[in-house]
């Protein structure tokens, strides 16, 4: 598929109610056409990879087409301007949430990115700093401990952040870092609790999700924590 064919198909696709259904869950409503992503990845499975493709799709402004680009690119001729430029684009969580697991949790950068993004001030581009740290917590299958822990000194500073989707980013990085191994579990339970005693109902709000979460049965059973 094309350029052409593939605006032409998403266009057919599109359903207002979806639209508005999006925009209530604080999805931006503007060049949004309401595709669903299952139809998303269906067109982008056509398509293939084609680095030149997703520049052109991401150029369209289109809210979906954004979402396709980060199907379609290719990771090895991807650059750190061009993550740059996308990522202060981003105008809505799910854009910057797909673009993070796509794409940019692939690319040999992708760490160095995570911790630089955390450092941005508007809302969506730190956010993506916090996603691909949940992304490569889940995805990079051969980063040592050492890379993950790097992250905790990032939550713990953002951790006072009361924007909603900074925050909630905040969190899910820190319960997917400690999910992925038993050291990693205690360090970030460790941090978690740190983050508990901030004067903060973010950080608060932060610390007694994730602590949650990773003392749960559901994680213990998962990581094998034989209990005392």
């Amino acid at each position: 598929m094309d350029y052409d064919e593939i605006i032409k198909k998403l266009k057919s696709l599109q359903d207002p109610k979806n639209v508005e259904g999006m925009a209530r869950f604080g999805i931006n409503p503007e060049k949004t056409l309401g595709v669903s992503v299952p139809n998303i990845r269906k067109i982008a499975k056509q398509a293939g990879k084609d680095h030149a493709l997703a520049e052109k799709l991401w150029s369209s402004g289109i809210h979906e087409a954004r979402i396709l680009a980060s199907m379609v690119d290719e990771p090895e001729k991807v650059t750190k301007k061009q993550v740059n430029a996308w990522t202060g684009e981003f105008d809505s969580w799910d854009v910057c949430d797909q673009c993070c697991m796509n794409l940019f949790d692939k690319l040999p950068f992708a760490f160095e990115k995570a911790i630089e993004f955390t450092k941005r001030e508007r809302e969506f581009e730190k956010r993506a700093g916090f996603a691909l740290m949940a992304c490569l917590a889940v995805h990079d299958k051969v980063a040592g401990d050492e890379k993950f822990t790097a992250f905790f000194p990032r939550m713990k500073l953002q951790a006072t952040d009361e924007r909603n989707y900074v925050k909630k980013a905040v969190n899910w990085s820190l319960r997917q870092v400690g999910k992925r191994n038993l050291n990693l579990n205690k360090a970030a339970i460790k941090i978690a609790l740190e983050i508990q005693k901030i004067e903060s109902k973010s950080a608060k709000w932060i610390a007694n999700d994730a602590i949650r979460e990773l003392e749960s049965e559901a994680v213990k059973k998962r990581l094998n924590i034989k209990k005392h």
